[in-house]
């Protein structure tokens, strides 16, 4: 039996909004038809950048009624987890790499409420999978090298995901859990469509959204180009 198909789900990077109007950028998106928000946390430690913690998701989340995808580049990971579950996050994703029991981590975010996903780098294995598909709700792979925005897409990242959307049909196959397969870097209207048939449902777009120009039709425009690459 084939798999059912995949839906397809925009996520739009705060990383790429502008800060001083935060609460109006998340409402935009949202009204423009973003399914979820991205947040991305890096603490100057496990990436060269430092950027926004608990708090600012706790501002956020009054201002959207869809999930926001909490993105750690953090290290360690452990100690923050219930922060994120208690400002709002729906969704928690690490780097394997970054905690000290990965089991454990991803035992503490779904405990806290949350649903819980790993993180690859473009040269991060995916052996990290091989014990721990049973506790996942996303796989994310990074696109770019994690820290900063604006990026240009790694083509390697296409072979990989689609090693990883065969972990993940097999893994269904054989009665296991739904798990969400995430893309986060420079991913754009042109290349959107190849990351989908390459078996990706969730799409991160920093820059391509938050940069778009009014003339184009803005926030909304660029989520509609998006989705009509994604129809084919």
């Amino acid at each position: 039996m084939s798999p059912a198909p995949r839906s397809f789900r925009i996520a739009p990077s705060i990383l790429s909004a502008d800060f001083a109007r935060l609460g109006e950028e998340v409402r935009a998106v949202e009204a423009a038809g973003a399914d979820m928000i991205h947040f991305d946390v890096m603490d100057n430690h496990y990436v060269p950048n430092l950027t926004v913690g608990p708090m600012v998701c706790e501002a956020v989340r009054p201002h959207v009624s869809i999930p926001i995808d909490v993105h750690l580049m953090v290290r360690p990971v452990d100690r923050i987890v219930g922060d994120f579950a208690r400002a709002g996050a729906d969704i928690i994703t690490f780097h394997p790499e970054a905690s000290e029991h990965v089991d454990r981590t991803l035992s503490l975010i779904r405990e806290a409420g949350c649903k819980a996903g790993l993180v690859f780098n473009p040269a991060t294995p995916l052996n990290w999978l091989d014990h721990v598909m049973d506790k996942l709700d996303m796989i994310l792979l990074m696109s770019v090298n994690p820290g900063f925005g604006g990026q240009a897409f790694i083509p390697g990242t296409l072979p990989k995901a689609r090693q990883v959307r065969a972990r993940i049909d097999a893994h269904l196959a054989a009665g296991g859990q739904p798990i969400s397969l995430e893309i986060d870097g420079g991913v754009k209207v042109d290349n959107i469509a190849a990351i989908a048939a390459a078996g990706a449902d969730t799409f991160v777009a920093g820059s391509a959204v938050f940069g778009a120009p009014d003339a184009d039709g803005g926030y909304r425009g660029v989520i509609q180009r998006l989705r009509a690459a994604l129809a084919g």
